[in-house]
């Protein structure tokens, strides 16, 4: 066997080697993130999100008020408000990441995401159907909505504060009150103004405490 042929075999092994290392490690430390509780959305976000949300339920009630003749409007408000807190969210969550979790941030990130995301895009591809194709139940959407939610927010309860749970308990129980009000209510401001602006105080108190709590411990 030619030195030639023996170093490329020795090249090939090790190569291999270091690929399964670095598979290892990816392994790892995706083990570790998803048994590390995140923090990387922050309370006064998540407030300032609540406070959107009263916002646009003060806008619609002034310059929308018969909204159930106007659901592209409707939409277009509140899609605009849910688009302006994802982005604020998303980018305090990187910051605050990359400041908590240092070394674990990109995988806590993609894990946060992984489990949100489906509820994301459940209830815009819902949105998008009924607002095409069923005009005449459009009326479920707020409520719908506030259900898709509450399962993102259960989905994300297991690496989040335990309480958290209670959040989503409350969008599932909005969600459902705004359902069962039919159509001559669930277009109403506060269905979607009292439901999300509430909700995200709640998410956003429950994580300060469990915050506060950890601090303490430590």
């Amino acid at each position: 066997m030619s030195l030639d042929l023996l170093a490329l075999q020795c090249k090939v092994v090790c190569m291999g080697e270091l690929h399964k290392a670095l598979g290892d490690i990816s392994s790892i430390r995706r083990q570790v993130a998803g048994s590390t509780q995140f923090r990387g959305y922050g309370p006064a976000t998540l407030a300032a999100t609540g406070l959107m949300a009263l916002l646009a339920a003060w806008m619609q009630s002034v310059w929308l008020p018969d909204a159930a003749h106007h659901v592209l409007a409707y939409l277009r408000l509140w899609g605009g408000v849910a688009v302006l807190s994802l982005a604020l969210t998303g980018a305090q969550m990187f910051l605050r990441s990359r400041r908590i979790h240092s070394g674990l941030s990109d995988e806590m990130i993609r894990m946060a995401v992984e489990q949100f995301l489906p509820a994301l895009g459940a209830g815009l591809l819902l949105t998008i159907v009924l607002a095409r194709y069923r005009a005449d139940v459009c009326w479920m959407i707020p409520g719908l909505l506030q259900i898709v939610f509450s399962l993102g927010i259960f989905s994300s309860g297991r690496f989040l504060p335990r309480p958290i749970l209670a959040a989503g308990a409350w969008y599932l129980v909005t969600g459902l009150v705004c359902v069962g009000l039919g159509p001559n209510g669930a277009f109403e401001p506060w269905t979607m103004g009292v439901s999300f602006g509430v909700g995200q105080f709640l998410t956003a108190l429950i994580l300060l405490v469990s915050t506060t709590e950890e601090a303490d411990e430590v």
